[in-house]
């Protein structure tokens, strides 16, 4: 029974490390909760505590660690996160090249130096060469945009 015992610690042990070197090397929040469930399924091994029930008590807090903490820490490690290409664009404004309209399936406009392909956000709307538009979304290598509005 000691040798059994001897091999859950080392699993379990060996399971923490596996898992912290691949948030390490992941930085993606998702298998640190599972090295806090291995890390609880430890204490146990070591106090020579079934190892059913340490399985058990391992997806247990794993699932109660990434269902209740996983938010709160992706909220706050992800806070002053720099948004990075595309998402970068959203909210620029951009200056139409090329007429935009989508039912003939046209329009290009040019934003911090590059050329996109543009649409609209509705069918109906059409927006003339030299608007000014603000960008709205990304769809795949599309740009959707609205025409600014000027403020008085």
């Amino acid at each position: 029974m000691e040798i059994f015992s001897q091999t859950a610690i080392l699993f379990w042990l060996a399971a923490i490390v596996i898992l912290l070197i691949m948030e390490i090397i992941s930085l993606g929040l998702t298998t640190i909760w599972f090295a806090g469930g291995a890390l609880v399924a430890f204490i146990l091994a070591v106090f020579n505590v079934p190892v059913l029930i340490q399985v058990f008590v391992f997806l247990v807090v794993s699932l109660l660690l990434l269902i209740f903490t996983r938010p709160i820490a992706v909220k706050y490690f992800n806070k002053d996160r720099a948004r990075t290409n595309v998402e970068s664009m959203i909210g620029k404004q951009a200056i139409v090249l090329s007429e935009i309209d989508n039912i003939q399936g046209t329009g290009r406009v040019t934003v911090s130096g590059q050329e996109w392909s543009a649409k609209t956000m509705a069918d109906d709307i059409k927006l003339p060469v030299g608007a000014v538009v603000i960008i709205k979304d990304v769809k795949g290598v599309k740009l959707i945009v609205e025409e600014r509005k000027e403020e008085n």
